[in-house]
């Protein structure tokens, strides 16, 4: 069985980290921090670019020789309003000083050295409504393909309301076929509300060769090398999560599951 499904490590400092080694692929990353005020979190991007996402709290925040200032805003990430991000390119580095007891986000892919660093919302970033019926769900986009902010990365949170589909109708994006399909890994980064619930994530590819199906708790990472990937949130808890994702190509084209492509066609 593939170790699709990561707990935290800890419940203060660095709690996750997925490497593209621990990973066994090529391009993403992702770290987590959970700090307390106070704490101080800070890293090299050394061949990788990255963006920071201020789940929840505030820190203040420099890196690529520049002070950013206290970025962050909201203090539940359901409170759904748009986060404050910051995009270092490769060959930098940066400090966070929590202000607040705070979560960040550190999402990674190798970097180009074709955009300069800045900061990411809130300003640009509209919660969307996207789906039908219990498929709808909601979208900040951070930077996704339309936003030429990054080299190689594409961000986006989504919030899934209770007894709702998410990631559906089940797609996957695990070939260099442009523009049929692009080759994209993505990691997931899961929570709950309430957190003491649980989602259920599945992810299977049409051979069957990989089916994996996962009950996710507040907090954990799974990851998605390849393969279809549609998440649930039962009704009485509501979903969040945050997508990293990255490939040779920054596009996300997908192909839909041969049992459901009728239902994307329906909904289009």
């Amino acid at each position: 069985m593939p170790n699709l499904l990561r707990k935290p490590f800890g419940t203060r400092g660095e709690v996750h980290r997925i490497t593209p080694e621990s990973a066994g692929w090529r391009y993403v990353g992702f770290s987590l921090y959970h700090l307390k005020k106070g704490d101080t979190a800070s890293e090299a991007t050394g061949d990788r670019e990255v963006i920071l996402v201020m789940v929840e709290g505030k820190a203040a925040i420099t890196g690529a020789g520049r002070d950013w200032g206290v970025l962050g805003d909201r203090m539940s990430v359901f409170e759904k309003t748009p986060p404050h991000c910051l995009y270092l390119p490769n060959g930098s580095d940066w400090t966070a000083t929590a202000e607040t007891d705070c979560v960040i986000a550190v999402c990674s892919a190798p970097g180009k050295g074709g955009h300069a660093a800045r900061t990411i919302g809130p300003d640009g970033i509209t919660l969307t409504e996207r789906g039908k019926g219990v498929n709808t769900r909601y979208i900040n986009n951070i930077a996704m393909e339309t936003e030429d902010y990054a080299d190689s990365l594409l961000v986006t949170e989504v919030f899934t309301p209770n007894g709702h589909w998410s990631s559906y109708p089940s797609h996957r994006h695990d070939e260099d076929d442009f523009p049929r399909i692009t080759y994209l890994e993505e990691t997931y980064y899961h929570r709950l509300n309430p957190a003491s619930g649980f989602g259920i994530q599945r992810v299977y590819t049409d051979d069957g060769q990989l089916d994996e199906t996962m009950a996710v708790s507040d907090g954990d990472v799974v990851l998605v090398p390849r393969g279809h990937h549609p998440c649930g949130a039962p009704y009485g808890f509501e979903m969040y999560y945050l997508n990293v994702m990255a490939g040779p190509l920054r596009k996300w084209r997908f192909v839909a599951a041969p049992e459901v492509e009728w239902i994307m066609e329906r909904d289009a």
